[in-house]
């Protein structure tokens, strides 16, 4: 003979059940929590997290940067400046050679790098002849 239990008294038990693994699981979760939640720690940046790279890398990167995409001979680096998170570097390329070397035609560059050393953005600044440059 099979007893029967109430509908009451077998959906309780059944909460009960349910309540037990879901402590289980509430306890395997707690485990984890501090470890993948940095949203509460005050300290942690994400921007603080990436460091910018060194100034003479990001002069080198930059230089070779405008002259791939102008397609133009680099002369050298003429500044390098923090930019927020990345850096502002000036270049100077070569826009026309002319004989004498004297007379070639010189471009002054802008290029904007971020924290990683790539390019977001670049501008030509200025253009002159190599032996009319500013004196001052």
């Amino acid at each position: 003979m099979r007893t029967q239990r109430s509908r009451a008294g077998a959906r309780s038990a059944d909460q009960g059940r349910r309540e037990q693994a879901d402590d289980r699981y509430a306890e395997d979760d707690d485990r984890y929590a501090d470890d993948d939640d940095y949203s509460d720690d005050e300290s942690y940046d994400e921007e603080e997290a990436v460091e910018p790279i060194p100034a003479g890398e990001a002069a080198r990167e930059g230089l070779r940067q405008v002259s791939r995409l102008t397609g133009r001979d680099p002369s050298g680096v003429t500044s390098v400046q923090p930019n927020g998170n990345g850096w502002r570097v000036g270049v100077e390329l070569v826009e026309d050679h002319r004989i004498p070397a004297s007379t070639d035609l010189l471009g002054l560059y802008e290029v904007d790098l971020d924290a990683d050393g790539e390019v977001l953005s670049f501008r030509r600044v200025r253009r002159y002849q190599r032996g009319k440059g500013e004196v001052g």
